[in-house]
């Protein structure tokens, strides 16, 4: 008989295996070569996370006790693939173009973005997921508990509970790892999709060599299976229609509203395409796992003694008959089962918990909004590694509080009806524009409401949670108000009674309430966006960005994103617009681009939060009114294309107007650099001349101030050389006839080299270097060595902290070669940021010396070098970029 110390060592390897699995996965997707993570098989595989202990144990229990009923939770998934696979196209393409990371979101989402609404689907969705994590844990410590009983080497196992501890937190390490690695734009797990993929294999391939040897090697054939079949209870078909229509009902909401599902159906979705597969695919799959369910229920209860328990059939069979590798490998289909569905279960509600309530708490306690100081990417990955952790532990609680002595099956509808709740509000959000925010809520509170009262709850037991009086009599001895007799109906079977009224009731609250109140503008240019989402896949409700800070939109950004993805979206969109740096226009075409890469992290209604707080609020446009007011449509867009066009020349003048300010100012440059470089040539060459002339006519000096004398005259000639110098460098750079002699060698080198020269590493100021110091550089290491020292000498000079640091990072991204420069000081004034670049500038309030030169030779070098250098906004300092190729491609030699 196997060990129970092997089946430990088993399943630490199998584990070890999915490491493996989701690390390459990982690393394939981060380096651009994971196309066979984009398969369409890999997706339909992910789906099979619907199929969880209760499919793999629980459904042969299923059939044992209840016949062919175990069918329906087959029947409806298939169903909604095939029958309405419109339906869930139309869900995905929602979820792609409205960058939807959670189905809590996309109901937000859907009714105006209500934060409220995303906060009571968070809470009943991870109630509702309780029991079910409960049922994974009871599974597995079933599963081991039977090999524990044939292992004559260890005593049974009295404590369980201590094992399904143990198996929650190895679960909760896992998702935590691999799940919470970063803040994806999309929410996109790759690791944990492929791991799942190859557990759907494992979990099939297992259940389907249980079947054929309980066929073929126990039953004899097909034909003896089938007449032990008809033999038995199992071969009286006796359908219940109330249950049969309820269950397939139920679980086809389940497959759409699981947040699980909804993780891996929408959200993990790479193309639209990959539906055409999984909609044949995925019932085929159901097929195959479903297809040996009877054959192995029926000779469990023939040849097993009487009292096993019919959940563990597929394990117990094989025990029976010494087949211990047979065994081993259900344990391992069993174990993939419950792991998948745990892990994904917790990475989808971790996601909508932090998203819809620790980010909106977390934010309105702070003082600044969505401008608050500190990384807000560290807050979201803690909350959702915080919320993995509570998830898992309220399973395990459920499991504790329950006593885990529940069929599997009885959990997992309770689950079920649980997530069905959601389905009134999602269905209607999605083909009915009526559809509002209030009558979404009342339909939620109602339903949530006597889910927990006709199921949740009573599933604890008698005197757990309800006193046994109230089940039986009602509270305060209302009898009509009785769990399983709600409004004096009788007779019913609990879950379809539970069923019936919490969505009957939810239902109609929902269309009564929708009907007597009205959507606001926001909820009805939502609701066009998605019941019309075909026709308006590209577009969202437009932004005002009037009173937007660009600056202000990149240091928000930055918290979230992390500062390299910000950058480069804002680069990007500046780019665009035609614009240089890193600080575009605050269009309503930018700000709808930055509020989708923002809801991707933190959710579409934090996103829409964040962005109103600085920009002011959203505003609706003529063009969108034009999907809620289609009887106005020829009007309203003549009104559409004047607003675009006097938008479109409000934004050429403001260019304009930045444009003749910027030519002003160095037009004052100018005029103050000729008066200020007369003076800075003129002030040398008198002292020369004073000087020079007093050695010459006075025949009395002693020959120590004929040397104090000489040493000025020296001095001021090296001050007006200097000053010489930079104006031929100048001239010679812009004119290209500078001979640029490359050579090669690390970055390092010459950032010692240019600390050196500037004496920076012998001063009061604190320098900080990472990143790619060891890069290879080919390019003219002189000059840019020149570039550096500048940076460095103005940090030095200009730097206003009272205790002055300087941070030098180096990254190579995509051949590129990105060094930054950022001190802790006051930086420079936003109005002054264009014209630092610019001859003849001196900006600021320190007088440092100089002409005003430095920055603009530097960029006349950069220039020539084939890189450039920027000024990067929103740093808290003064920042500079400095970019060139890894290469040795340059602009000029």
């Amino acid at each position: 008989m196997p060990s129970l110390n092997l089946l430990i060592g088993v399943c630490l390897a199998y584990v070890a295996l999915l490491f493996l699995v989701a690390f390459g996965a990982e690393r394939a997707a981060f380096r651009g070569r994971g196309a066979w993570l984009r398969s369409p098989w890999v997706y339909t595989l992910s789906l099979s996370i619907y199929c969880t202990a209760w499919t793999f144990y629980g459904a042969v229990g299923y059939a044992a006790r209840s016949g062919m009923e175990y069918l329906t939770i087959y029947i409806g998934p298939t169903l909604v693939m095939i029958g309405w696979f419109w339906a869930v196209r139309k869900l995905v393409r929602i979820g792609r173009s409205q960058n939807i990371t959670s189905i809590a979101d996309l109901i937000s989402s859907r009714y105006g973005k209500s934060n409220l609404l995303g906060v009571l689907v968070t809470l009943l969705a991870v109630i509702g997921t309780t029991p079910y994590i409960a049922l994974q844990l009871q599974s597995v410590t079933l599963s081991v508990a039977s090999f524990s009983l044939v292992d004559a080497t260890v005593r049974p196992l009295s404590d369980q509970n201590s094992t399904a501890f143990w198996v929650a937190a190895g679960l909760a390490f896992f998702t935590v790892l691999f799940g919470t690695r970063n803040l994806d734009a999309n929410e996109r797990h790759h690791g944990v999709v492929m791991a799942i993929a190859v557990e759907a294999v494992v979990k099939l391939v297992a259940l389907m060599a249980v079947g054929v040897f309980v066929v073929w090697g126990i039953g004899g054939g097909v034909s003896e299976t089938l007449a032990r079949i008809d033999a038995s209870r199992l071969g009286d078909w006796q359908i219940q229609p109330d249950r049969w229509l309820a269950l397939t009902g139920l679980s086809a909401a389940a497959f759409l509203c699981l947040p699980r599902m909804f993780q891996v159906l929408v959200v993990e979705n790479e193309e639209e395409g990959h539906l055409r597969t999984a909609s044949w695919a995925f019932p085929a799959y159901l097929l195959l796992m479903s297809l040996f369910v009877v054959p192995i229920a029926v000779t469990g209860l023939d040849l097993l003694p009487e009292g096993s328990n019919p959940d563990l059939f597929v394990l117990s069979l094989p025990l029976a008959e010494g087949q211990n590798g047979l065994a081993l490998l259900s344990f391992i289909g069993g174990f993939s089962s419950a792991t998948s569905m745990v892990i994904v279960a917790s990475i989808a509600l971790s996601t909508m918990v932090s998203n819809h309530i620790v980010m909106p708490i977390w934010l309105s306690r702070q003082a600044g909004g969505a401008m608050v100081s500190g990384d807000v990417r560290y807050v979201v990955i803690t909350a959702r590694r915080l919320s993995i952790i509570g998830v898992l532990a309220l399973g395990y609680l459920y499991y504790r509080v329950s006593g885990g002595s529940s069929a599997l099956a009885a959990i997992g509808l309770i689950s079920f009806s649980g997530v069905a709740q959601f389905l009134p509000a999602l269905i209607g959000g999605l083909f009915w524009r009526g559809a509002n925010r209030i009558g979404a809520l009342a339909g939620l509170v109602v339903g949530g409401g006597l889910w927990l009262w006709c199921l949740f709850l009573p599933s604890f037991g008698p005197d757990m949670i309800l006193p046994g009086a109230v089940m039986a009599d009602g509270p305060w001895g209302i009898g009509w108000l009785r769990p399983y007799a709600l409004f004096g109906i009788q007779g019913l079977d609990p879950l379809v009674h539970g069923v019936l009224w919490s969505l009957l009731l939810n239902t109609g609250v929902f269309v009564v309430t929708c009907l007597l109140t009205f959507p606001s503008p926001m909820e009805r240019l939502q609701g066009a966006q998605f019941v019309n989402v075909f026709d308006h896949s590209g577009a969202t409700r437009g932004w005002s960005g009037a009173m937007a800070q660009s600056e202000d939109l990149m240091i928000m950004a930055q918290r979230i994103l992390g500062a390299r993805d910000a950058q480069e979206l804002f680069r990007i969109a500046a780019e665009d617009q035609g614009l240089q740096g890193y600080l575009p226009e605050p269009t309503p075409d930018f700000l709808r681009r930055l509020e989708r890469a923002l809801s991707g992290s933190v959710g579409a209604a934090t996103a829409h939060a964040m962005i109103g707080q600085i920009t002011g609020g959203a505003n609706v446009s003529v063009e969108d009114l034009l999907a809620v007011a289609d009887e106005t449509a020829q009007i309203m867009e003549h009104s559409s294309q004047l607003e675009a066009q006097s938008a479109e020349l409000e934004r050429t003048a403001r260019q304009l107007r930045a444009a003749n300010e910027k030519l002003t100012a160095l037009s004052v440059q100018k005029d103050a650099f000729l008066s200020q470089i007369s003076h800075e040539l003129r002030t040398p060459m008198t002292s020369i001349r004073a000087f020079s002339e007093i050695l010459r006519d006075t025949d009395t000096l002693e020959p120590q101030e004929k040397v104090k004398y000489a040493g000025i005259i020296h001095g001021e000639a090296v001050r007006l050389t200097r000053l010489l110098d930079d104006l031929l460098d100048l001239s010679v750079l812009e004119n290209g006839q500078v001979r640029m002699n490359v050579s090669s060698g690390p970055l390092r080198a010459v950032l010692d080299h240019a600390i050196s020269a500037t004496g920076a590493d012998r001063g009061a100021m604190r320098l900080t270097l990472r990143g790619a110091l060891d890069a290879d550089l080919r390019t003219d290491r002189d000059r840019l060595a020149q570039v550096f020292i500048n940076l460095i000498a103005n940090a030095q000079k200009y730097c206003d902290a009272k205790e002055q640091e300087l941070r030098i990072s180096a990254r190579d991204m995509d051949g590129i070669l990105i060094v930054d420069f950022i001190d802790n000081g006051s930086g420079v004034a936003a109005e002054e940021q264009d014209l630092i670049f610019e001859k003849f500038s001196r900006v600021g309030h320190q007088q440092a010396g100089g002409a005003g030169l430095g920055l603009a030779i530097c960029r006349e070098i950069m220039v020539r070098l084939g890189g450039s250098i920027t000024y990067l906004p929103g740093q808290g300092g003064a920042a500079f970029r400095v970019t060139l190729p890894a290469s040795d491609a340059m602009a000029a030699q």
